[in-house]
């Protein structure tokens, strides 16, 4: 099972906006600068000319707000850097899938909300320096890298449903390439978290392998800040 396979909502006007994304984010805030400017300086001069002025600057505008150029798809052509470096990082056999769970004796809604506010999850990742909120869907990551390092990235939630599931993804640039989804379900007066990862480790499926014999792998990791989350949210001490 590859990343297209993680759980997309298929309405969600966001995520088609921006599957659809073909141009970088410089282009985008160039194109809305200047369909603004366009746009204003043919309102002014007014008639004909000035009115196809300011229809030239509303498409332009148009194109940085959806981040799509009609042009560049007809070419084959995409500065955006976005979904497809992830796919074809983590496509077929390429990326490294786990897959962990946990039962917690808490309300699904409580555990969606701590969850959801992502700045919670240095508490119980032990491996996270920080997370830091950029939007509502974006934000930016820090953790612990080999030999002392640090590692950065910045994600986006790409599919959300409340009190049900959070998928992300990395976008460009990030150091370890990396997808996943976060389950919240009900079980028996609690709440069963199931976590999915998927992600392209540093040199492969031999760097994974060679973790494993460290015990350093993502699933060992998973599975120990699991217990460290459910220690938190039901004792307020995280589990060792």
């Amino acid at each position: 099972m590859d990343y297209m396979e993680l759980q997309f909502p298929e309405d969600a006007r966001e995520l088609r906006v921006r599957q659809g994304r073909n141009i970088s984010e410089a282009e985008r805030w160039a194109s809305m600068a200047g369909g603004v400017g366009l746009a204003a300086y043919g309102i002014s001069k007014g008639r004909v000319p000035g009115w196809a002025l300011a229809g030239l600057g509303a498409l332009l505008f148009r194109r940085g707000m959806t981040g799509h150029c009609d042009t560049y798809q007809m070419l084959g052509v995409n500065t955006a850097g976005t979904g497809s470096d992830t796919r074809q990082a983590l496509g077929g056999s390429a990326g490294v899938i786990v897959e962990e769970s946990v039962t917690i004796a808490r309300p699904v809604s409580e555990l969606y909300r701590f969850w959801r506010n992502l700045e919670n999850l240095p508490r119980f990742m032990t491996h996270l320096h920080s997370v830091e909120r950029i939007t509502d869907t974006l934000s930016r990551w820090q953790a612990k890298g080999p030999a002392g390092s640090t590692v950065e990235w910045n994600a986006e939630i790409i599919n959300e449903v409340a009190d049900q599931v959070i998928g992300w993804r990395s976008l460009e640039g990030a150091d370890v390439v990396s997808a996943g989804s976060v389950n919240f379900e009900e079980a028996g007066g609690g709440t069963r978290v199931r976590v999915r990862l998927q992600y392209s480790p540093p040199l492969g499926k031999v760097g994974d392998a060679v973790a494993r014999l460290m015990g350093a792998d993502a699933a060992t990791q998973i599975r120990e800040d699991l217990q460290r989350f459910k220690g938190l949210v039901e004792t307020g001490q995280t589990a060792r």
